[in-house]
């Protein structure tokens, strides 16, 4: 596969002596109270086909077993200090740490702690890594179980992965669940925040921001690097298996974003990104529009269903059923029904709302752990 080239960039500096073929790779887990997950996801990393040099778990305000499940499990533990910014906190103090014994060519896989990666994902991202790809990030599926709303985010995962294959492996996010970062690219990002380039504080990972992922997506984009989702990159990440709990997670996924927007403004990067975000309000609209005026159609009695809008009708399902290969059977036949993911289409489109109006009134949204 061959992706667009918008530029060449100088390669970074090598480690004395060493191959690029062979770079050193550190893989970076912040977590937070996951002893009941961290070993299958340590265990993953000890199955790769191309296995990290050192695993590092950054224990972030851990009051279980996370620190000892994971020393048991040959990895490092250390421990953050008065961290109070989550996640990015935890990571810009591990990082702080343990960049100063890594060369520019070496490399640094952040994972979250509820996410196992594929055995190719390690040996798929390096070779993905050119001098014009600054991160490479993963191609996430939902685990099992969950019941139905496990169910219709499998099946959306498994969409956002077809249209990611369709954009030529163009990573639009570096998605938290894994990425694999070149240490020069982390370095570039910190210098060009503490010189005002880029907003976000003075670090690697922004700490004003909800969706640290995203933004840093951004600060890699707009420092000129290319960020890609390459074939073998899979992994599998935790559903929500609640609706409380899913409606704060996709909350803030939306809020961090349209908020990451408006910081960074319109330049060539954000450009698409908030074109996108247009055509998101205008399927709100649309949507909205259809369920009144079926509605209407149907208090008035006279439903009216000709052939031609039956037929495009039934070209939807298709498209639903279609596209949802690979969630499995039980998934696509759940597609077929339309009803149901309608109902998960409209749960979205409330999240985007409810996003736009709490920006417009300037309400605080918190980063919360589900």
């Amino acid at each position: 596969m061959r992706w667009p080239r918008p530029g060449r960039r100088p390669a970074p500096r090598a480690r004395h002596g060493a191959s690029p073929a062979a770079p050193h790779v550190l893989a970076l887990i912040p977590a937070h109270n996951e002893a009941e997950r961290i070993a299958a996801s340590i265990a993953a990393l000890h199955r790769q086909e191309r296995p990290p040099h050192r695993i590092v778990v950054v224990a972030d305000n851990c009051t279980d077993g996370t620190a000892e499940t994971a020393r048991a499990d040959r990895a490092t533990v250390i421990a953050s200090q008065n961290n109070r910014h989550k996640k990015a906190g935890a990571l810009n103090q591990a990082l702080d740490q343990l960049l100063a014994a890594l060369d520019d060519t070496d490399m640094v896989l952040v994972q979250d702690a509820d996410t196992t990666l594929g055995p190719a994902f390690l040996a798929s991202a390096i070779a993905a890594m050119d001098a014009t790809v600054g991160a490479v990030g993963g191609i996430f599926y939902g685990e099992r179980g969950g019941g139905l709303l496990g169910a219709l985010q499998r099946i959306e995962f498994h969409r956002y992965a077809r249209e990611i294959a369709r954009r030529e492996y163009r990573a639009d996010v570096l998605t938290g669940t894994a990425t694999l970062f070149r240490v020069a690219t982390l370095r570039e990002v910190r210098q060009a925040r503490r010189k005002g380039l880029i907003g976000g504080g003075t670090s690697y990972y922004s700490l004003a921001s909800l969706t640290e992922d995203d933004e840093i997506t951004k600060a890699v984009r707009t420092l000129g690097y290319r960020t890609v989702s390459p074939p073998g990159c899979g992994v599998v990440t935790e559903v929500m298996t609640s609706l409380p709990n899913l409606w704060h997670q996709r909350l803030r996924w939306q809020r961090g974003a349209l908020e990451n927007l408006r910081d960074y403004g319109w330049t060539r990067v954000t450009a698409p990104y908030i074109i996108r975000q247009g055509f998101m309000g205008l399927s709100v609209l649309f949507l909205a529009l259809y369920l009144v005026f079926t509605g209407w159609m149907l208090a008035r009695g006279k439903p009216e269903f000709t052939p031609f809008w039956l037929a495009v009708g039934l070209l939807f399902v298709v498209e639903k059923v279609v596209t949802a290969h690979g969630a499995g059977w039980k998934s696509q036949l759940l597609a077929g029904t339309l009803a149901v993911e309608l109902a998960y289409d409209v749960f979205q489109h409330a999240v985007y709302i409810r996003s736009l109006w709490d920006m417009t009134r300037g309400r605080e949204e918190h980063w919360r752990a589900t």
